[in-house]
């Protein structure tokens, strides 16, 4: 190859390795709008990509003229899943009229979290509904009988998630609730009962100004609750199969909906496990105030089963009672119990 030649083959090639490809021409930058018109708005519904958000008349939970919009993620959104409860911004046609569509292009920061895992060996958890203050544990008197490890194990992830549970006994006209009552009393756990056969009067006064989750078992009336209160609801009602006593499963996917008199409930899908593979035993120790100062004398990661476990030494100083120590660790003991397959 002559000089010329060679000089030419040079300059070609580094012509080559210096030139953008068409595809990347564009800088990169990690700048992202700001939107700071965007609407806020909160996400009700979850479907395939598709997100119902209400733009809320009042968010306080008063009753109003919402306007119900259909949105997709935004392409610049960090990952990260959006479930109902999110508070969202909201750009692009907001209106909610058929056929428009907005984008998601910021989650707002969540102030309380409801998880679970598939079980309690799986370390990737999922979480259920962003931004309640209260979980409703809905168990029924019978048919199907109630099911007291599934509820302790959904009231570790109420106390880990920063919610105030309550328990809810619905079919009480086909069984007695007192013996199931008073042993969720003994936990400090608010216990409200209903009939299916008479209006939730009772349910609806302790759901009142709250942003309340349902979960329970399949079958225990949890959608006959809503439709109850929330009359223009519709939700599905099934039954219980008779060849295998568990409940069918109705509800496919969460659903935020106004109550009539204040405040919101969320409807989920029937579940027969609670995985709390993500629960750190200290966050439960949290709720309960009166054993949270003894724990600073455990050992390093200490569970709080073990006979090592310094709260032993607490409660029997007089600093809190031993029914109180007995709840924290029924309910941290439920997280070593094998559990039925996830629904």
């Amino acid at each position: 190859m002559s000089d010329h030649s060679r000089r030419r083959y040079e300059h070609y090639e580094d012509d080559v390795r210096g030139r953008a490809s068409a595809r990347n021409s564009r800088p990169r930058s990690k700048r992202r709008p700001r939107h700071d018109t965007a609407v806020q708005a909160r996400v009700v519904t979850v479907d395939r990509g598709r997100y119902t958000c209400l733009v809320e008349a009042d968010p306080a939970g008063a009753p109003g003229t919402d306007v119900a919009v259909t949105a997709v993620r935004a392409r610049e959104l960090h990952r990260g899943g959006i479930v109902v409860g999110d508070r969202v911004a909201l750009v692009g046609d907001v209106s909610g009229a058929p056929g428009t569509l907005a984008r998601i292009v910021r989650v707002e920061p969540r102030l309380t979290t409801l998880r679970r895992t598939a079980d309690d060996t799986d370390p990737v958890e999922r979480v259920i509904v962003a931004n309640a203050d209260q979980l409703a544990v809905v168990t029924s008197a019978d048919d199907p009988a109630p099911n007291p490890r599934l509820i302790d194990r959904c009231l570790v992830a109420a106390y880990d998630g920063g919610l105030v549970p309550l328990l809810v006994v619905t079919k009480t006209d086909l069984a007695p609730a007192t013996e199931l009552a008073a042993q969720y009393r003994a936990l400090d756990v608010p216990v409200v009962v209903s009939r299916r056969d008479e209006d939730p009067a009772g349910v609806r006064s302790a759901l009142h100004g709250h942003r309340t989750v349902l979960v329970g078992s399949s079958g225990v009336g949890k959608s006959t609750l809503v439709n109850g209160l929330v009359p223009d609801a519709d939700r599905a009602v099934g039954g219980v199969n008779p060849v295998t006593g568990r409940g069918r499963h109705t509800s496919s996917s969460a659903v935020a909906l106004r109550l009539p008199t204040g405040g919101w409930v969320i409807d989920t899908p029937g579940m027969r496990s609670f995985g709390l593979a993500h629960v750190d035993p200290d966050r439960v120790l949290h709720a309960f105030g009166d054993l949270q100062d003894g724990a600073a004398a455990c050992p390093r990661a200490c569970d709080h089963l073990n006979p090592s476990c310094a709260l032993d030494d607490w409660v029997a100083a007089g600093h809190a009672r031993p029914d109180r120590l007995a709840s924290l660790r029924r309910l941290l003991a439920v997280r070593e119990a094998d559990d039925e397959p996830t629904a």
